[in-house]
């Protein structure tokens, strides 16, 4: 893979979808408000609900994550990496588009090869969402992301993960399983 190629795909408001731990991903710069508004009318999905970040390294999570505690840094070190997504604190130079109308921000380290492999060979966190339409059935292969989605992105080919539910997703100051 070009990692040089697609990173400067993705910065120039390109987007990318990619296996995870259960389902196609669509992703793109986070910084990238445009980019992210993309992958909302692709998938019909309101802005407010705000996206997942994923990251091979809490350091690429950094810039959008208000600093934890040592107990909140406990409790994501538990879960990480794995399809486990935390709702944080968002730090004051967290991007609006990124959250939505809430004031956390969702973020994974994966534990799944290809996207740990991509955003290590990017430098970056990802914007993750399920590639579907809002509401519809996640693709399971890049044969039916490039079907469904076309040249409107770049498919990175590698195998989805064996779960077959989205990763869970918990309040990191309530404690509450939203997923």
């Amino acid at each position: 893979m070009n990692f040089r190629a697609l990173r400067q795909h993705l910065h120039a408001g390109g987007l990318v979808a990619y296996p995870t731990e259960s389902c196609y991903g669509l992703g793109c710069d986070p910084c990238n408000r445009d980019a992210v508004k993309s992958i909302l009318r692709l998938k019909k999905r309101p802005q407010a609900k705000g996206v997942i970040l994923i990251a091979a390294d809490f350091k690429q999570l950094r810039p959008y994550v208000k600093s934890l505690t040592s107990a909140q840094l406990q409790k994501v070190h538990g879960t990480w990496p794995g399809p486990h997504t935390w709702l944080v604190p968002k730090s004051v130079d967290c991007p609006v588009w990124l959250t939505g109308k809430h004031e956390k921000i969702a973020v994974r380290l994966t534990a799944h090869q290809p996207a740990a492999t991509l955003c290590q060979g990017l430098g970056m966190a990802l914007v993750s969402t399920s590639a579907n339409i809002s509401g519809g059935k996640a693709v399971r292969s890049a044969r039916e992301c490039q079907r469904q989605f076309g040249s409107r992105l770049i498919v990175v080919s590698g195998m989805v993960g064996k779960r077959r539910k989205p990763s869970t997703i918990q309040d990191i100051v309530s404690g509450a399983i939203l997923r």
